[in-house]
C-alpha cells in the first residue's frame, strides 16, 4: 500500500467504540466481532432476499425481454459491499463495519427501482408525507424485521443505525428530533461516507455494462460523450488489438471502476493530510464530508451521469417502464387506502401507531417486482 494513503489509525471505527454498542444489550459473541454479526443479521433478513426481487434499472417483470445478465438491487448491493470493503480494507478502515453498511444502504428501496420509489413519494405527499428509503430502511431493521422472541428489529449496532440514514445526505436535527441519537449535527464516520460514493462507483460503471447489454447503448455514442471511458477503451484497443470487441468493452469498464476507486481512496487520504484530521472527533466535525473524488475525477463522474440519465434512466426506451411502475404503484396504494382490509393483518395492526397511509406505504414498499404485479392483478380482478 502506498505511503501516500495511510491515514491515520484513530479514523477507523474500533470494534470496541461505543458505537458498536445495540439498543438491547446481548453477550459478547466468542469470534465474532459486533460489526462482523451486524453483516450476518442484515444477510438473512427478509428484507435483504427481497432485494433479489427489486428492479436496479431494469425489471424483468415488465413485459420487456431481457436478459438473466442484467443487474437486480440485490446484485448491485453485493457490488457495493466488494468495493467499500476494498476501499476501507487499502484505507485500514474498519472493513467489517464498511461491508455491513454497504449491505444494508439499499435495503429501504421499494419496488421497480427509483420509479416506483417517486411514484410512492408522490402518493404520500398527497397524504402531507414523504418517502425516504433511508428512513425507510432504518424502520425495517428496528422495527419491521422480527428475528428475536424479547424485542423487534435486528438489534443492529449504533455505528451501522447511524450510517443507513446518514451515508449519503444530512438531516437537520430541527426536522427529524426522533433521530437525535444518531449525532444529525455530525458528519458521520468514514466508514458510512464511502458507502454513497462506492454505491455510486457500482451503479455507473454496472450500468453502463447493463446498458450495453440492454442495446440501449451503442459503444459509439458511450465514446463520444464520455471521455474517460474513450480514454480507457482505446488504451485497452491499443494493447489487445485482436482481441474481440465485447472483451475490450468489458476490460475498459473494468479499467474506469479501478480509476474511480483509486482517485477516491487519494483524494481522500489527501482530503486528510490538508485538513489536518487525526480523529473521529475532528472528522466529524470537520468543514465538509471528506470523502470526494478530486476535481478532474469529480468532472468525469458528473459527465458520466448526466450521459446516464439522458441516455439510459429518462431514455424514451425506458419510459413505458417507467410510467407503468408509476401507474401500479399509485393505484395499488390508492386502492388499498380505499380499502384498509386489503392489507395483512400484521400490517393492519400498524394503523393505530402509523397512520393509514404511512401503512399502506410500508407494505407496498416492502413487496418486489412480482409480487406487487400479482397484488396489483388480484384488486384489479376484485
Amino acid at each position: 500500500m502506498s505511503r501516500l494513503l495511510n491515514l491515520p489509525p484513530a479514523l477507523a471505527v474500533p470494534d470496541s467504540s461505543p458505537l458498536s454498542a445495540r439498543a438491547h444489550q446481548e453477550p459478547a459473541h466468542p469470534y465474532r466481532t459486533n460489526f462482523v454479526r451486524d453483516s450476518a443479521r442484515i444477510l438473512h433478513s427478509r428484507a435483504f432476499r427481497r432485494l433479489a426481487g427489486k428492479t436496479q434499472v431494469f425489471s424483468r417483470n415488465l413485459g420487456a425481454e431481457t436478459s438473466d445478465h442484467l443487474r437486480s438491487r440485490l446484485t448491485h448491493t453485493l457490488e457495493v459491499a466488494q468495493i467499500a470493503r476494498s476501499i476501507a480494507a487499502v484505507l485500514g478502515l474498519n472493513a467489517n463495519l464498511t461491508e455491513a453498511l454497504a449491505l444494508v444502504h439499499d435495503i429501504g428501496h421499494p419496488p421497480y427501482g427509483h420509479a416506483g420509489e417517486k411514484a410512492l413519494d408522490s402518493a404520500l405527499r398527497a397524504h402531507g408525507l414523504t418517502f425516504d428509503h433511508n428512513l425507510h430502511a432504518l424502520r425495517i431493521v428496528t422495527h419491521f424485521e422480527e428475528r428475536h422472541p424479547a424485542y423487534r428489529g435486528l438489534n443492529l449496532t449504533l455505528a451501522v443505525r447511524e450510517g443507513i440514514i446518514k451515508h449519503s445526505r444530512d438531516y437537520s436535527p430541527e426536522r427529524h428530533p426522533d433521530l437525535e441519537e444518531y449525532f444529525l449535527s455530525q458528519f458521520p464516520p468514514l466508514e458510512a461516507q464511502l458507502i454513497d460514493l462506492a454505491d455510486e462507483i457500482a451503479y455507473l460503471t454496472a450500468d453502463l455494462d447493463d446498458g450495453f447489454d440492454s442495446g440501449l447503448l451503442s459503444l459509439d455514442s458511450v465514446r463520444a460523450s464520455v471521455p474517460l471511458f474513450r480514454s480507457l477503451h482505446d488504451s485497452v484497443l491499443a494493447a489487445y488489438p485482436a482481441a474481440v470487441p465485447r472483451l475490450i468493452r468489458t476490460e475498459a469498464l473494468k479499467r474506469l471502476l479501478n480509476a474511480f476507486v483509486t482517485d477516491l481512496m487519494e483524494s481522500l487520504a489527501h482530503q486528510v493530510r490538508e485538513l489536518r484530521i487525526e480523529t473521529i472527533d475532528d472528522l466529524r466535525h470537520a468543514p465538509r464530508r471528506l470523502v470526494a473524488f478530486s476535481p478532474p475525477i469529480e468532472a468525469e463522474r458528473a459527465s458520466l451521469k448526466k450521459y446516464l440519465y439522458q441516455n439510459l434512466y429518462l431514455s424514451p426506451d425506458m419510459e413505458q417502464v417507467h410510467d407503468h411502475a408509476t401507474h401500479i404503484v399509485t393505484s395499488l396504494f390508492n386502492s388499498i387506502f380505499q380499502n384498509p382490509a386489503l392489507l395483512p393483518a400484521d400490517h393492519q395492526a400498524e394503523i393505530p401507531s402509523e397512520g393509514l397511509a404511512r401503512t399502506v406505504a410500508d407494505y407496498i414498499a416492502g413487496m418486489t417486482d412480482n409480487f406487487i404485479e400479482h397484488a396489483w392483478r388480484t384488486v384489479k380482478k376484485n
